[in-house]
């Protein structure tokens, strides 16, 4: 087995995962905005050998004011929970969830910004037709090394602000478009609407009809026309920093290298009233 076998990219197949189910650390990240529960979905079936990591506790700090629903956690805290998991620093790991993609792509946006191989299962847990497995797999802890987050890989609330105005900085709203003109509220944000001058990439447009994720030159089509070529740096926000790797993934799988998160989202911006924002869409 090559390196360059198993150096993965943004998704892989169902396909692809079956031959390859016992090379790499197969993850769970299944998890509902509507407070179900992604762990008992996990215990109740599950592919088998996965195992679950939870967004909120090993995904994510504590929410906060200062930092939204799901900061990013401190480097150690998520080298323990990924070593716990069996995620070492030179593991393949592939991650699915129920929800094409939106989910999982924390976990894969965060490993490949680490530096460590991972893909998302393309279409999720519904393309898997083989048998699923009740109650917990049992992961062999490893060593996972601390890394620190790449300074150009992030941006907080701060930095953000000042380059609002900047021409060659390019933001991007990965909420369903809705949320993003504040015509469709959700019960967990303060406010509805967006930072002023993002533009509406709402993830699920990354998609195909058929729910898997679209082919790199249509994703450069799309990312390009919201002026992604043009753009010194291209920042993606969501609710809570979550959708938004959809996004940044879809961004890779296009060739686009020079984009960041913009961790607190949403719940971070539009829960500060001292923030401005905007509704609608001028842009459409």
């Amino acid at each position: 087995m090559s390196d360059q076998t198993l150096s993965l990219p943004v998704a892989v197949s169902a396909a692809w995962l079956r031959e390859h189910i016992d090379e790499v650390v197969l993850v769970d990240s299944r998890w509902y905005l509507d407070g179900r529960s992604g762990r008992a979905a996990y215990l109740s079936g599950h592919i088998p050998g996965a195992v679950h990591a939870d967004v909120d506790a090993d995904l994510a700090a504590p929410a906060s004011p200062e930092g939204g629903r799901h900061p990013l956690p401190a480097a150690a805290d998520l080298a323990r929970a990924l070593g716990r998991l069996g995620i070492g620093d030179h593991s393949r790991v592939v991650v699915y969830d129920d929800a094409n993609g939106s989910v999982a792509a924390r976990l894969v946006w965060i490993l490949r910004t680490l530096g460590t191989s991972a893909a998302f299962l393309d279409g999720g847990l519904q393309t898997w037709t083989g048998e699923l497995e009740e109650g917990e797999a049992t992961a062999v802890p490893v060593h996972r090394t601390a890394l620190p987050w790449p300074a150009d890989r992030l941006v907080d609330t701060e930095a953000l602000q000042k380059e609002l105005a900047a021409p060659d900085r390019l933001l991007l709203d990965a909420r369903v478009h809705g949320r993003f003109t504040g015509e469709q509220p959700a019960p967990v944000d303060a406010r509805a609407g967006h930072i002023p001058g993002a533009r509406s990439a709402e993830w699920p447009a990354n998609l195909t009809a058929d729910g898997l994720l679209a082919a790199p030159d249509v994703l450069r089509e799309r990312f390009a026309a919201l002026g992604a070529e043009s753009a010194h740096t291209v920042t993606a926000y969501c609710g809570s920093g979550v959708t938004a790797c959809h996004d940044l993934l879809a961004l890779e799988h296009a060739g686009f290298t020079n984009t960041r998160l913009y961790p607190g989202s949403w719940s971070r911006w539009g829960g500060d009233d001292s923030l401005p924002l905007e509704t609608g869409d001028t842009q459409a």
